[in-house]
């Protein structure tokens, strides 16, 4: 797998996909809740046997709803914190998935599946960062259910996202920039990151400026080349803007000026790995570990599956 590319996973969307996807089947009424891990680990031994990456890193929200996104915007994902929240930084999460996550990261480890997260940073975050480290150097493929992330698309740099939130990783649509020319009408990443702003995204709690909607966002952005280029069209009073649109936009120019900083993700996050450690496991980091868990929350399969595809031994 040396010449395969780099895979950036966004874990979160793909074990929350894996909780609700599927079936709950434990050996006993007493056995701990086990189908986000199951659906995770036979996700993840999936894309590895059909893409075929040389390096792997499961991309991880250290922090789910960032200060600096809230101060931005206040309602950035505001519908979904838990009920009773007075701090503004708990998620509503469902109960059974909630103990499952600190096992995906301990079985991670025992893998030796290279993880990484980033203080104060979302895992889109984390993605951005690394591929502004390593694209253009080596192909990078982005698995995640989120289309915030298609603003990474970049052909020239290698960079392309194995979208799941239609056909899971099995029969992911693979976004390039003819995908997302084909789908929006959009040449870039950067163009599609621009559309999302004024179009906003409820699912994230993003208003969108009042009366722009997808069509519109396009034909904005296709008459004046980028978000900057509608601003500047608007303050030089050009005849192309005119009516209810113009208003909305004079309207919008508060949220225009901080949706940006929501939208865009970083790519200068802290996050602490080195290019070794990206590389797919050769050997099991902790195989007593890895025994453990799979006993206790009845692993076998998946596991089983995954060291298949990392062409890894199977376990005594």
């Amino acid at each position: 797998m040396t010449d395969g590319p780099l895979m950036l996973i966004d874990a979160a969307s793909l074990y929350y996909r894996a909780f609700h996807g599927v079936p709950d089947r434990r050996r006993s009424a007493d056995a701990p809740p086990n189908n986000a891990i199951r659906g995770l680990v036979d996700m993840t031994a999936s894309l590895i046997a059909h893409r075929r990456p040389a390096a792997l890193v499961m991309c991880w929200d250290d922090d789910w709803r960032p200060a600096f996104r809230v101060e931005a915007i206040p309602s950035y994902k505001q519908h979904r914190l838990a009920a009773g929240d007075t701090t503004g930084t708990t998620e509503d999460t469902p109960a059974d998935l909630v103990p499952q996550v600190p096992v995906i990261v301990e079985l991670l480890a025992a893998l030796g599946i290279a993880r990484v997260g980033a203080a104060g940073y979302e895992a889109d975050d984390v993605i951005g960062t690394l591929v502004e480290r390593t694209a253009g150097r080596r192909p990078v493929e982005v698995v995640t259910g989120d289309r915030d992330l298609f603003q990474l698309v970049d052909d020239a740099a290698g960079v392309s996202v194995l979208y799941t939130a239609r056909g899971g990783v099995r029969d992911a649509d693979l976004v390039d920039e003819s995908w997302l020319v084909q789908k929006y009408g959009l040449a870039s990443g950067r163009a599609y990151a621009e559309m999302a702003v004024l179009r906003g995204d409820p699912s994230d709690g993003l208003p969108g400026v009042q009366g722009i909607g997808e069509k519109t966002a396009v034909q904005l952005l296709d008459t004046f080349g980028s978000l900057a280029g509608v601003l500047e069209a608007l303050d030089r009073g050009d005849d192309r803007l005119k009516g209810a649109r113009r208003t909305r936009l004079e309207e919008g120019r508060e949220y225009l000026a901080a949706a940006p900083q929501v939208v865009d993700v970083a790519r200068d996050a802290p996050v602490e790995l080195d290019e070794a450690a990206m590389a797919l496991p050769t050997a099991l980091l902790d195989a007593a570990a890895v025994r453990d868990l799979v006993d206790r929350y009845d692993l076998g399969s998946p596991v089983g599956r995954l060291l298949d595809a990392l062409g890894l031994p199977a376990l005594d």
